[in-house]
């Protein structure tokens, strides 16, 4: 039975350049995180960072399959109330798709936009879909193969290192992510 929700862990980095009426917000800012109009969570209150909060918090959230973006609304808590100071939202295909498999955290910086779509500031943030069982089988049994078939190739008399990668699929082909390393053998 597929699911209906794809888990989505989001760590809210910080802000930046937070302003309330060209002002800059002196201080109790914290972030909604949102998923389609019923699933959201929120950071805990930075009370020191001003217009530059700093929260490094991770959240998982729920999120339905159908769901495109991700809301961010950043608000400042006061004495007379939340005052919203800005929102942005996230386009899945910012961190989903061709080019990036499953499972591989994206840091991301957005515009936050107030409420008379001014620009108000930016959040920095760090994203990833949690794999599906089906796809973390797929890649260990590709690493697996990957190693075995280095340790075969080992037996002859080229010593030989390498070096298994993940790898996401494409409708081109497989796509890998890495840097190259190059050994030198020291022998």
């Amino acid at each position: 039975m597929q699911s209906t929700y794809h888990r989505l862990e989001v760590t809210v980095i910080s802000c930046e350049d937070l302003k309330i009426n060209r002002r800059p917000v002196k201080n109790n800012t914290y972030v909604i995180v949102r998923s389609g109009p019923l699933n959201s969570l929120t950071t805990k209150i930075d009370t020191e960072g001003g217009s530059y909060p700093f929260w490094n918090e991770k959240l998982v959230i729920e999120m339905p399959i159908h769901e495109r973006f991700v809301t961010f609304e950043v608000y400042r808590k006061g004495s007379s109330g939340n005052r919203f100071v800005g929102s942005a939202r996230m386009p899945l295909t910012d961190f989903m798709g061709r080019y990036l498999p499953e499972g591989y955290w994206s840091f991301l910086s957005y515009r936050l936009r107030d409420a008379k779509d001014g620009r108000n500031g930016i959040i920095n943030v760090s994203v990833r879909m949690e794999p599906t069982k089906s796809w973390s089988t797929q890649r260990k049994k590709k690493m697996h193969e990957t190693s075995s078939s280095s340790s075969s190739s080992s037996s002859s008399s080229c010593t030989s290192k390498t070096l298994a990668m993940p790898r996401g699929e494409s409708e081109h082909g497989e796509v890998v992510t890495g840097v190259p390393v190059w050994w030198v053998n020291g022998a």
